[in-house]
C-alpha cells in the first residue's frame, strides 16, 4: 500500500497547488459546465477502470511489484468507492466554481494520466497483462481531455 499512498499523496498535493494557483470567475461558467460534462464522463471511465482492476486482482498484484504486501480487498474497494462518491459530489461544485470541486477534478485528471502511463509500464515490468491495463488507455485520454477543460474553466491568478 505504501507505493499507492506516496503516489496518491503527491497527486493530492499537486492538485491542491494547481487549484490554489488558479481562479474561475463568473465569466467562465460555460467552460465550467463543459468541464463538468467531461468530469462526469471521466467518473464513468474511472468506475469501469476500477471494475476491471477489481475483477482482475489489482489489489493482489500491485504491492508485490514493489516488494510490498497485497492490499486488503476491503481497503481497495472502500478507497475506490469513496473516491467515486467524492468525484460525483464534485460535479455540481465544479459548475459553481468550488475550489474543493476543482481540486477533486484536478486530482482525478492527473491520476488518470498517471494511470494511463503506469499500467502499460507495469505490464512491461511483469512481462504480461497487468490488472487494469485494458481500460488505462481510455482513462489516460479522458484524463488529458479533463485537464484541457479544467484549464479552460480557470485562469492563473495574476500577481
Amino acid at each position: 500500500m505504501l507505493p499507492s499512498i506516496i503516489a496518491l499523496g503527491l497527486v493530492v498535493v499537486f492538485a491542491v497547488l494547481i487549484t490554489n494557483a488558479r481562479t474561475s470567475d463568473p465569466s467562465l461558467s460555460r467552460q465550467r459546465k463543459r468541464a463538468a460534462t467531461i468530469l462526469i464522463f471521466m467518473i464513468v471511465v474511472q468506475t469501469v477502470h476500477f471494475l476491471e482492476e477489481l475483477r482482475t486482482g489489482f489489489h493482489t498484484a500491485f504491492g508485490p511489484v514493489f516488494g510490498q504486501p497485497e492490499m486488503p480487498l476491503p481497503v481497495f474497494v472502500a478507497f475506490n468507492v469513496l473516491c467515486i462518491v467524492i468525484f460525483i459530489a464534485a460535479v455540481p461544485g465544479l459548475i459553481s466554481g468550488s475550489k474543493f470541486a476543482f481540486a477533486a477534478a484536478w486530482f482525478l485528471s492527473i491520476a488518470g494520466v498517471l494511470n494511463g502511463v503506469a499500467h502499460p509500464m507495469l505490464a512491461l515490468a511483469t512481462g504480461g497483462y497487468f490488472p487494469g491495463l485494458f481500460t488505462s488507455t481510455l482513462v489516460f485520454i479522458v484524463g488529458l481531455l479533463l485537464i484541457l477543460r479544467l484549464k479552460q474553466a480557470s485562469s492563473p491568478f495574476s500577481r
